[in-house]
């Protein structure tokens, strides 16, 4: 396995994948408490960093890029700082802006983490999640036709923020089903009924199980989390579904029966915020670039290995993969 991984990660950067999804602006404010606030039982944080990082669908097109693949990217923001800010951070990752479409009276999805001494204190979330309107619905899915011929595969990113819904979902699978791309989802548990017939999803074990209505806990035994991955494949018709299950590792499902099971190659756990953006981008990736969905998932479990070691969303590098890969199969032939 260690020579597929190595070969799939030197052809990712021949191959191109289009990411359409909610985007979101990730702010994290660090600092130290070393008191009460005499306003109120909370901690005083004296400031002494702020980090601004793309997230959502911003941050899977990151993890992309960062792996050396091209990408595209389609999205709505709001006219406010935080798209303007959103837009200049994605411009200086070198990621395209046209196909972020600003729209008037609509908040950009912003979450503000506070970290003392990387404890978080609290988090201050602003948006606005409701659908997006017809127009803005048929502008974005005109703005992923006219991208689409470039890319190997497309990535639907849903956080439940209003861009995926049952008419842009239901057109954005139709249209590259018809052009024979790749396409993986990074879903939102009330939406699986939407994402029939693509080529695989990756959720974590907690969405997973309520998309079939099993009860959460259920999913701690092999054997339970085996029949939730089963129904899931029936009820979408994928070709196979990546279940994530933090530190029991992922189990991929078949279409032909197959169960391949990956555990976690994570030597120290930092933060897990947005390791399933580069779970779906390293593994959409490796099967753009040919890789089987077993390898595109230990590819995918190892650049998830990089990233839960750094605080706040990142991204995984080819070298830093590639060092992690290489120390495991040191330590265990």
């Amino acid at each position: 396995m260690k020579e597929e991984i190595l070969e799939t990660l030197g052809k990712i950067p021949s191959v191109n994948v289009l990411v359409f999804g909610d985007l979101m602006l990730d702010h994290f404010v660090h600092g130290d408490a070393a008191r009460l606030s005499p306003e109120a039982p909370v901690p005083i944080v004296q400031v002494r960093d702020d980090v601004w990082r793309p997230g959502g669908a911003a941050n899977a097109a990151v993890n992309v890029i960062t792996l050396g693949a091209s990408v595209g990217l389609v999205g709505v923001v709001g006219e406010d700082m935080y798209g303007e800010q959103l837009r200049a951070i994605i411009e200086k990752q070198g990621i395209e802006t046209s196909g972020i479409l600003s729209i008037p009276a609509r908040d950009t999805t912003y979450k503000a983490r506070v970290l003392a001494s990387r404890q978080q204190v609290v988090r201050i979330d602003r948006e606005t999640a409701d659908d997006i309107t017809t127009d803005v619905a048929g502008e974005a899915i005109n703005v992923f036709a006219e991208i689409l011929d470039g890319a190997d595969a497309v990535i639907l990113s849903d956080y439940g923020k209003g861009l995926i819904t049952a008419s842009t979902a239901g057109k954005v699978i139709e249209l590259a089903r018809g052009k024979n791309k790749i396409i993986t989802v990074d879903p939102k548990d009330q939406h699986f009924t939407l994402y029939s017939y693509v080529t695989s999803l990756t959720p974590n074990h907690h969405e997973a199980a309520r998309a079939v209505g099993a009860n959460d806990a259920y999913t701690g035994r092999e054997e339970s989390l085996d029949k939730i991955g089963r129904r899931l494949l029936d009820m979408v018709e994928s070709d196979s579904v990546l279940i994530t299950c933090g530190e029991r590792g992922m189990v991929l499902y078949g279409s032909d029966g197959s169960t391949e099971r990956v555990p976690t190659r994570a030597r120290e756990v930092f933060d897990v915020a947005g390791a399933g953006d580069t779970v779906i981008a390293a593994f959409t990736a490796a099967l753009a670039a040919g890789a089987t969905h077993e390898t595109a998932a230990h590819l995918a479990n190892f650049a998830a290995s990089v990233v839960v070691g750094k605080v706040g969303t990142a991204a995984a590098a080819p070298d830093e993969i590639t060092r992690a890969v290489n120390l495991f199969y040191e330590e265990n032939e």
